[in-house]
């Protein structure tokens, strides 16, 4: 049976979260701004060196555990980086708060939870639905960039993205992946898969995927 007290507070907590996400878009992009972004960025290692490389890039990475986004920032404060931003944010709320005019160039989701049990495949990142939501964001050319040890996980996304309306999978060896630096699952990894989706243009827009 549904708890109204705890379904208004659970409301009131989305809103806040909704609030803070706005408020922080409105510090760091800039009107009609284009970003590179990283999915699960953990403490920050890959994005940090992507940054550092780029300086002419605005990088943001975002993930829903805080104390992986404190890790990231005090990382990001040493190398003095002013390009780059990392936001506590779960992904379907931080593109739903995006601004209108607010796209990205490049997407990274690298090494992300594979959530190998069947009854456990729902929560995957790697949806079509959210897929659909992501390409709405992606500005003309955009690349999506997906890597994970996990094969079956690998097989699924390349079929999803493959029957996909907004994305076009680069068959492997042609596009060479913009940028190598080792995180910690890859490290750990003995061995692993990676895959590049175009964003198709004109690309359907669908409705932003509103996060319950």
């Amino acid at each position: 049976m549904e708890n109204p007290a705890r379904t208004a507070q659970y409301l009131e907590l989305m809103e806040t979260r909704r609030r803070d996400l706005r408020a922080c878009h409105a510090q760091i992009l800039a009107p009609q701004a284009r970003f590179t972004w990283e999915i699960g960025s953990g403490h920050g290692h890959f994005l940090a060196a992507y940054a550092q490389a780029h300086p002419t890039e605005l990088c943001i990475g975002i993930d829903i555990i805080g104390e992986r986004i404190e890790r990231a920032l005090r990382k990001r404060d040493r190398a003095t980086l002013s390009n780059l931003h990392f936001v506590h944010a779960e992904a379907r709320l931080f593109l739903e708060t995006l601004p209108d005019d607010a796209t990205f160039s490049r997407l990274f989701i690298l090494f992300p939870d594979p959530w190998p049990k069947l009854r456990h495949h729902k929560h995957r990142i790697m949806q079509s639905d959210f897929l659909a939501s992501v390409a709405a964001r992606a500005g003309e050319g955009a690349r999506l960039y997906f890597r994970t040890d996990f094969t079956p996980y690998y097989d699924d996304t390349k079929a999803v993205l493959s029957d996909h309306a907004n994305w076009d999978v680069i068959p492997e060896g042609a596009e060479p992946w913009p940028f190598e630096h080792e995180t910690v699952f890859q490290a750990r990894a003995p061995s692993y898969h990676s895959l590049i989706a175009r964003s198709k243009q004109p690309a359907t827009t669908p409705p932003i995927i509103r996060a319950q």
